[in-house]
C-alpha cells in the first residue's frame, strides 16, 4: 500500500489558493459533516479547544472520505504531542507560537526520523495503516507538511530567519494573539494590527513561503488574499454555529 498523497503541501508549494475552515468542536459528526461543506481544508484544533489526540484521531477517521485536507494545530510546540499526532495520521501540523529559527527546527526535527530528526518510530500507526504502508519511514517525510505560526511581534521580527529553516512548508500569522503582543489584545482590527499582518504577509512571500492567515472580518480576509495568502482560514465552526443561532432566536423572538 502506497502512503496518502498530500495534496495540501503540493497546492500551496504551487500557490493554488487553499480556502479553509477551523475546526474547535472536537467532535467526529462535526468533522464528518464540515468535510462535505466544500472547504480545501479543515483545521482541528487542540491548541484553543478541549481536543486532544484521541479526539483527533477520530476526526482525522470521520473526514477522511472526503476531499478536504485536514490540518491539525497542536496544544503546543512539543515533540510528543507532534509523535501522536503524526502517529494517529495527521499530515500536516500547524505549530502554534513559533518565536524563533532554533523553534522552527525544533518542530521540524519532531516531524522526521532520525538520523534527520527525532520522531520516534512505531509500526502498528494509522499512519502505516497498521504496518500496511510500504517502507512507511522512508517516504513519510516528502508527505508531511510543517507550518509553523508567527504571533508576536518578537516572532514577526524572525521571519526571514524562521522561512530559512529547511523543513518548514509555511507561516502562519496569527492575529489575536499579535494583537496582544502589540497592546491591543482582542482587537485584531486594529489599524496597527492589519498593518502589521499585511507586511508579515509579504515579507513571507518575498521569503519564498506559503503565508496563511484566519480572519472572520471577510474585508480582511479579501485584503490578505490580494496580499498573496495562499492557505487562508475564512470562519471558525463555533463562530458560524453562534451566529446562526443567535439571528434566528431573534427572528422568531422579536
Amino acid at each position: 500500500m502506497d502512503i496518502p498523497r498530500n495534496d495540501f503541501k503540493r497546492a500551496i508549494a504551487e500557490g493554488r489558493q487553499q480556502i479553509g475552515l477551523w475546526v474547535t468542536l472536537p467532535s467526529g459528526f462535526t468533522a464528518e459533516l464540515l468535510a462535505t461543506c466544500g472547504y480545501d481544508w479543515l483545521l482541528f484544533d487542540t491548541e484553543h479547544s478541549v481536543g486532544d489526540p484521541m479526539t483527533v484521531f477520530e476526526q482525522l477517521q470521520a473526514a477522511a472520505p472526503y476531499p478536504a485536507s485536514l490540518v491539525v494545530r497542536p496544544a503546543s510546540n512539543d515533540v510528543v504531542l507532534i509523535k501522536r499526532l503524526l502517529d494517529a495520521g495527521a499530515q500536516t501540523l500547524l505549530i502554534p507560537y513559533v518565536q524563533n529559527a532554533n523553534e522552527a527546527k525544533a518542530a521540524v526535527d519532531a516531524m522526521r526520523y532520525a538520523p534527520r530528526g527525532v520522531r520516534g518510530f512505531a509500526g502498528l500507526t494509522r499512519a502505516t495503516r497498521y504496518g500496511a504502508v510500504d517502507d512507511y519511514a522512508t517516504h513519510a517525510e516528502k508527505e508531511l507538511c510543517l507550518l509553523v505560526q508567527v504571533e508576536t511581534k518578537s516572532a514577526l521580527d524572525e521571519i526571514e530567519a524562521i522561512a530559512a529553516v529547511d523543513g518548514v512548508d509555511g507561516i502562519f500569522v496569527g492575529p489575536a494573539d499579535l494583537s496582544a503582543s502589540m497592546g491591543h489584545s482582542g482587537n485584531t482590527g486594529h489599524p496597527e494590527v492589519e498593518r502589521a499582518i499585511e507586511v508579515a504577509i509579504e515579507r513571507i512571500r518575498k521569503a519564498g513561503k506559503p503565508a496563511g492567515i484566519l480572519s472572520l472580518d471577510k474585508e480582511f480576509v479579501r485584503r490578505c488574499l490580494d496580499l498573496g495568502t495562499v492557505f487562508t482560514a475564512v470562519d471558525v465552526d463555533a463562530s458560524i454555529l453562534v451566529r446562526q443561532a443567535r439571528e434566528i432566536a431573534r427572528e422568531f423572538k422579536g
